[in-house]
């Protein structure tokens, strides 16, 4: 379930997943065509701006890192949320890394 706005052309223009945002906006089936169409191409006009902010995180829990290395700043410093995102970054990034060792062939090239 969704809900939809249309412009004068029939066109969806903007798409709420779970609430209606007042006059104009009309109910549709979350699997219709034209509403996953939208999502679809919303998302490809928008991938740059994904791919930057993913970067920007990278940079920032880096320099989170650096900082806490360089005791410039304490873990404990954070707010107990943003030490348990941090955290949570961390144990990810580490399971991604190691997830890549499948074979420790020396002719695989990885």
């Amino acid at each position: 379930m969704a809900y939809v706005f249309k412009n004068v052309q029939g066109y969806i223009v903007a798409a709420s997943a779970s609430e209606n945002l007042g006059e104009g906006w009309e109910f549709i089936e979350g699997n219709a065509k034209e509403y996953l169409e939208f999502l679809e191409n919303s998302l490809a006009e928008n991938a740059p701006f994904r791919e930057s902010d993913i970067q920007l995180a990278r940079v920032l829990e880096d320099l989170i890192s650096l900082l806490i290395d360089r005791d410039l700043i304490r873990f404990t410093d954070f707010p107990h949320a943003a030490q348990k995102r941090l955290n949570d970054r961390q144990t990810m990034r580490k399971k991604t890394q190691l997830s890549g060792i499948v074979d420790e062939n020396p002719d695989i090239i990885f």
